[in-house]
């Protein structure tokens, strides 16, 4: 069984659309919804769905850890609430998972949703740091759950709780990025931004998470 997670915060306008890709999938799989305290229509929209909810504290790192501790899966997934997930997606992760017993856990490659320049830049980006061990929560990160115990779970970080995460399961054994097939993120974060602001201010937030800086420090930086 994979236990899917999706942390949301007012994702009505999202969680439809990414529950109505698992719902074809979710035979013999668990979908949880950790809720950091939406006033929308999400939680009516999960329990549409059949979704588990889970209700935690608002942020990212804490929702994805309540939502850990609740599943049942012998895999775990986690999903950011504006993806778009392929058919086939879970198939694909017990494939994977089952044709290299070594393999940990891993993630997918990424497509960015958005038609402009930037966004394709990004998709060849993404492509380039995954060969060299680095990807973040919004490629789809799964994991075995023994492993997921071993290396210390998710942390229930304000900022960089993904990047946290992935380095140590790294570092547990090897990992399988699935090719195909591809899974879609949304591109809204990047909405009338400029792209050298945006990279240089995911250099920055990398640069001084490795000098120290707490995680609430960074938050207010990236968020501002």
């Amino acid at each position: 069984m994979i236990t899917v997670i999706i942390p949301t915060f007012n994702e009505a306008g999202n969680l439809k659309s990414l529950l109505e890709d698992l719902s074809p999938q979710q035979d013999g799989h668990e979908i949880i919804v950790a809720d950091g305290g939406s006033d929308d229509e999400t939680i009516g929209i999960a329990e549409e769905f059949g979704a588990k909810i889970i209700r935690s504290d608002l942020g990212r790192g804490q929702q994805l850890k309540a939502g850990a501790d609740h599943a049942c899966g012998k895999i775990l997934l986690f999903l950011h609430a504006d993806s778009r997930f392929p058919l086939d997606g879970l198939a694909a992760i017990e494939k994977h998972l089952s044709d290299e017993p070594d393999c940990v856990g891993g993630n997918f490659r990424l497509l960015f949703d958005g038609d402009t320049e930037f966004s394709r830049w990004l998709i060849k980006f993404y492509a380039w740091i995954r060969k060299r061990g680095i990807y973040y929560g919004d490629s789809g990160v799964y994991v075995r759950r023994g492993i997921y115990i071993q290396v210390g779970g998710i942390k229930p970080l304000a900022l960089m709780e993904d990047y946290n995460f992935t380095r140590r399961l790294e570092k547990a054994g090897p990992t399988c990025c699935i090719e195909e097939p591809a899974l879609i993120t949304s591109s809204r974060k990047f909405e009338g931004r400029r792209a050298p602001a945006i990279i240089w201010g995911w250099l920055k937030i990398h640069a001084l998470y490795h000098f120290g800086v707490s995680p609430e420090k960074l938050a207010k930086l990236y968020y501002r």
